[in-house]
Protein backbone atom coordinates (compact mmCIF):
# COMPACT_ATOMS: atom_id res chain seq x y z
CA UNK A 1 0.00 0.00 0.00
CA UNK A 2 0.97 3.39 -0.58
CA UNK A 3 1.82 6.07 2.08
CA UNK A 4 0.14 9.15 1.86
CA UNK A 5 2.75 11.23 1.54
CA UNK A 6 3.63 8.82 -1.72
CA UNK A 7 0.17 8.51 -2.96
CA UNK A 8 0.28 12.66 -3.04
CA UNK A 9 3.71 12.62 -4.93
CA UNK A 10 2.15 10.54 -7.64
CA UNK A 11 -0.83 12.33 -8.17
CA UNK A 12 1.11 15.39 -8.48
CA UNK A 13 3.80 14.27 -11.03
CA UNK A 14 0.85 12.68 -13.18
CA UNK A 15 -0.34 16.80 -13.37
CA UNK A 16 3.24 17.43 -15.68
CA UNK A 17 4.51 15.07 -18.90
CA UNK A 18 7.22 15.27 -17.45
CA UNK A 19 8.30 15.80 -13.32
CA UNK A 20 11.16 15.49 -11.55
CA UNK A 21 11.35 15.37 -7.67
CA UNK A 22 14.47 15.84 -5.63
CA UNK A 23 17.00 14.54 -8.47
CA UNK A 24 20.42 13.79 -7.42
CA UNK A 25 23.50 12.36 -9.37
CA UNK A 26 27.00 11.22 -8.00
CA UNK A 27 29.55 9.54 -10.16
CA UNK A 28 31.75 7.16 -8.74
CA UNK A 29 35.25 5.91 -9.41
CA UNK A 30 36.85 4.05 -6.78
CA UNK A 31 36.89 6.52 -3.53
CA UNK A 32 36.21 9.46 -5.37
CA UNK A 33 32.58 11.21 -5.53
CA UNK A 34 32.10 13.68 -7.96
CA UNK A 35 28.55 15.08 -7.31
CA UNK A 36 26.80 16.58 -10.54
CA UNK A 37 23.81 17.45 -8.87
CA UNK A 38 21.58 17.27 -5.46
CA UNK A 39 17.95 17.78 -4.80
CA UNK A 40 16.82 19.40 -8.59
CA UNK A 41 13.35 19.60 -9.05
CA UNK A 42 11.43 20.33 -12.56
CA UNK A 43 8.03 20.24 -13.66
CA UNK A 44 6.92 20.53 -17.37
CA UNK A 45 3.35 20.84 -18.33
CA UNK A 46 1.94 19.50 -21.83
CA UNK A 47 2.84 21.81 -24.66
CA UNK A 48 5.12 24.01 -22.53
CA UNK A 49 8.32 24.72 -23.78
CA UNK A 50 11.70 25.18 -21.53
CA UNK A 51 15.24 25.66 -22.41
CA UNK A 52 18.04 24.48 -20.14
CA UNK A 53 21.18 26.53 -20.42
CA UNK A 54 24.61 26.52 -18.25
CA UNK A 55 28.30 26.33 -18.58
CA UNK A 56 29.51 23.32 -20.43
CA UNK A 57 30.36 20.56 -18.03
CA UNK A 58 27.46 22.05 -15.09
CA UNK A 59 25.45 19.00 -16.05
CA UNK A 60 22.98 20.10 -18.49
CA UNK A 61 23.94 16.24 -20.78
CA UNK A 62 23.60 14.65 -17.83
CA UNK A 63 20.07 16.13 -16.42
CA UNK A 64 18.33 15.03 -19.67
CA UNK A 65 19.60 11.86 -19.72
CA UNK A 66 18.33 11.31 -16.24
CA UNK A 67 14.73 12.45 -17.40
CA UNK A 68 14.26 10.42 -20.37
CA UNK A 69 15.40 7.51 -18.32
CA UNK A 70 18.78 7.12 -20.11
CA UNK A 71 20.41 7.28 -16.94
CA UNK A 72 20.22 6.51 -13.21
CA UNK A 73 19.95 9.03 -10.88
CA UNK A 74 22.07 8.67 -7.89
CA UNK A 75 18.63 9.94 -5.34
CA UNK A 76 15.24 11.21 -6.47
CA UNK A 77 12.49 10.22 -8.77
CA UNK A 78 11.66 10.66 -12.66
CA UNK A 79 8.28 10.33 -13.64
CA UNK A 80 7.12 10.67 -17.20
CA UNK A 81 3.22 10.86 -17.96
CA UNK A 82 2.69 9.86 -14.33
CA UNK A 83 4.60 7.05 -14.45
CA UNK A 84 7.24 6.61 -12.05
CA UNK A 85 10.62 5.13 -14.30
CA UNK A 86 12.15 3.52 -11.12
CA UNK A 87 9.48 1.49 -10.25
CA UNK A 88 9.13 -0.07 -13.98
CA UNK A 89 11.01 -3.01 -15.29
CA UNK A 90 14.05 -2.39 -18.09
CA UNK A 91 11.95 -3.35 -20.86
CA UNK A 92 8.43 -0.95 -19.56
CA UNK A 93 10.94 1.68 -18.51
CA UNK A 94 12.07 1.36 -22.72
CA UNK A 95 8.37 0.94 -23.72
CA UNK A 96 7.25 3.81 -21.61
CA UNK A 97 10.19 6.21 -23.12
CA UNK A 98 9.50 5.23 -26.57
CA UNK A 99 6.04 6.04 -26.64
CA UNK A 100 5.83 9.12 -24.39
CA UNK A 101 9.40 10.90 -25.36
CA UNK A 102 10.79 11.81 -27.66
CA UNK A 103 14.88 12.52 -28.26
CA UNK A 104 16.70 14.81 -30.93
CA UNK A 105 20.71 15.10 -30.53
CA UNK A 106 23.30 17.11 -31.68
CA UNK A 107 24.38 14.45 -33.97
CA UNK A 108 21.26 13.04 -35.94
CA UNK A 109 21.80 9.44 -34.70
CA UNK A 110 20.04 7.68 -37.92
CA UNK A 111 20.75 4.18 -38.56
CA UNK A 112 23.37 4.99 -41.47
CA UNK A 113 21.54 1.75 -43.84
CA UNK A 114 18.36 2.86 -43.30
CA UNK A 115 16.54 5.31 -45.84
CA UNK A 116 15.16 8.43 -44.17
CA UNK A 117 11.51 7.08 -44.56
CA UNK A 118 12.86 3.60 -42.72
CA UNK A 119 14.69 5.44 -39.96
CA UNK A 120 11.50 7.46 -38.79
CA UNK A 121 9.20 4.47 -39.04
CA UNK A 122 11.25 2.39 -36.76
CA UNK A 123 9.75 4.03 -33.71
CA UNK A 124 6.77 2.85 -34.85
CA UNK A 125 7.02 -0.21 -35.39
CA UNK A 126 8.96 -0.80 -32.22
CA UNK A 127 4.98 0.15 -30.69
CA UNK A 128 3.91 -3.15 -32.71
CA UNK A 129 1.92 -0.36 -35.11
CA UNK A 130 1.72 -2.36 -38.79
CA UNK A 131 4.08 -1.40 -41.66
CA UNK A 132 1.41 0.73 -43.82
CA UNK A 133 0.32 2.52 -40.70
CA UNK A 134 4.10 3.27 -39.43
CA UNK A 135 4.82 4.21 -43.35
CA UNK A 136 1.81 5.91 -43.66
CA UNK A 137 2.57 8.38 -40.44
CA UNK A 138 6.33 8.55 -41.30
CA UNK A 139 5.82 9.88 -44.75
CA UNK A 140 3.28 12.44 -43.49
CA UNK A 141 5.94 13.67 -40.80
CA UNK A 142 8.65 13.75 -43.49
CA UNK A 143 6.86 15.59 -45.90
CA UNK A 144 5.82 18.22 -43.10
CA UNK A 145 9.64 18.59 -42.52
CA UNK A 146 9.85 19.16 -46.20
CA UNK A 147 11.77 15.92 -46.69
CA UNK A 148 9.35 14.09 -49.35
CA UNK A 149 11.27 14.17 -52.00
CA UNK A 150 14.02 12.30 -49.95
CA UNK A 151 11.79 9.26 -48.59
CA UNK A 152 14.63 6.96 -50.09
CA UNK A 153 17.50 8.50 -49.51
CA UNK A 154 19.83 7.41 -46.50
CA UNK A 155 21.34 9.74 -44.12
CA UNK A 156 24.69 9.93 -46.10
CA UNK A 157 23.04 11.14 -49.04
CA UNK A 158 21.45 14.08 -47.08
CA UNK A 159 22.52 17.45 -46.14
CA UNK A 160 23.49 18.34 -42.38
CA UNK A 161 20.13 20.35 -42.22
CA UNK A 162 17.66 17.00 -43.84
CA UNK A 163 19.59 15.08 -41.33
CA UNK A 164 18.37 16.83 -38.53
CA UNK A 165 15.03 17.54 -40.14
CA UNK A 166 14.93 13.75 -40.19
CA UNK A 167 15.53 13.45 -36.91
CA UNK A 168 13.29 15.71 -35.86
CA UNK A 169 10.68 13.33 -37.84
CA UNK A 170 11.36 10.25 -35.97
CA UNK A 171 11.31 11.93 -32.43
CA UNK A 172 7.78 12.88 -33.24
CA UNK A 173 6.70 10.38 -34.95
CA UNK A 174 5.06 8.44 -31.80
CA UNK A 175 3.29 11.78 -30.75
CA UNK A 176 5.27 12.08 -27.47
CA UNK A 177 4.13 13.82 -24.47
CA UNK A 178 7.16 15.36 -24.51
CA UNK A 179 10.55 15.70 -26.80
CA UNK A 180 14.22 15.92 -25.14
CA UNK A 181 16.80 17.87 -27.08
CA UNK A 182 20.42 18.00 -26.71
CA UNK A 183 22.12 20.70 -28.45
CA UNK A 184 19.63 19.70 -31.36
CA UNK A 185 20.94 22.65 -33.27
CA UNK A 186 24.36 22.44 -32.28
CA UNK A 187 25.89 21.15 -35.27
CA UNK A 188 24.47 23.54 -37.65
CA UNK A 189 25.17 26.80 -39.63
CA UNK A 190 23.46 29.80 -38.18
CA UNK A 191 20.97 29.59 -40.96
CA UNK A 192 19.76 26.20 -40.94
CA UNK A 193 19.81 25.94 -37.27
CA UNK A 194 17.57 28.94 -37.17
CA UNK A 195 15.33 26.82 -39.57
CA UNK A 196 15.60 24.04 -37.93
CA UNK A 197 14.48 25.67 -34.78
CA UNK A 198 11.39 27.28 -36.09
CA UNK A 199 10.31 24.04 -37.43
CA UNK A 200 10.79 22.58 -33.95
CA UNK A 201 8.35 25.37 -31.93
CA UNK A 202 5.94 24.86 -35.66
CA UNK A 203 5.84 21.23 -34.35
CA UNK A 204 5.57 22.33 -31.00
CA UNK A 205 1.98 24.30 -31.59
CA UNK A 206 0.66 22.10 -33.97
CA UNK A 207 1.37 18.48 -32.08
CA UNK A 208 1.17 20.14 -28.48
CA UNK A 209 4.42 18.46 -27.34
CA UNK A 210 6.35 19.51 -24.73
CA UNK A 211 10.00 20.79 -25.54
CA UNK A 212 12.55 20.37 -23.00
CA UNK A 213 16.17 21.85 -25.14
CA UNK A 214 19.71 21.92 -23.65
CA UNK A 215 21.19 24.62 -25.68
CA UNK A 216 24.49 27.23 -25.59
CA UNK A 217 22.57 29.52 -27.83
CA UNK A 218 20.94 31.98 -25.54
CA UNK A 219 19.20 33.72 -28.49
CA UNK A 220 16.82 30.60 -28.80
CA UNK A 221 16.30 30.05 -25.23
CA UNK A 222 14.69 33.07 -25.42
CA UNK A 223 12.47 32.24 -27.51
CA UNK A 224 11.14 29.55 -25.36
CA UNK A 225 8.60 29.46 -22.63
CA UNK A 226 11.09 29.27 -19.88
CA UNK A 227 14.89 29.12 -19.57
CA UNK A 228 16.28 27.32 -16.55
CA UNK A 229 20.08 27.63 -15.43
CA UNK A 230 22.30 24.74 -14.23
CA UNK A 231 24.67 26.21 -11.85
CA UNK A 232 26.48 24.56 -9.78
CA UNK A 233 24.52 22.03 -8.95
CA UNK A 234 21.12 23.76 -8.65
CA UNK A 235 18.62 24.64 -11.64
CA UNK A 236 17.42 28.79 -11.20
CA UNK A 237 14.50 30.09 -13.50
CA UNK A 238 16.37 33.14 -15.16
CA UNK A 239 13.88 36.47 -15.75
CA UNK A 240 13.76 37.51 -19.60
CA UNK A 241 16.63 40.55 -19.05
CA UNK A 242 18.89 37.43 -17.30
CA UNK A 243 18.96 35.57 -20.33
Amino acid sequence: MNSPATTKMDEGAAMHVLHADGLAKTYAEGKLRTPVFDGLHLQVTAGETVAIVGASGAGKSTLLHLLGGLDTPTAGEVYVAGQKMSALSDAARGALRNKALGFIYQFHHLLPEFTALENVMLPVLLNGTTVPDASSRARALLESVGLGHRLEHKPGELSGGERQRAAVARALVNRPACVLGDEPTGNLDEKTAAHVFELMLELNREQKTSLVMVTHDRRLARRLDRVLELHEGKLRELALEEV
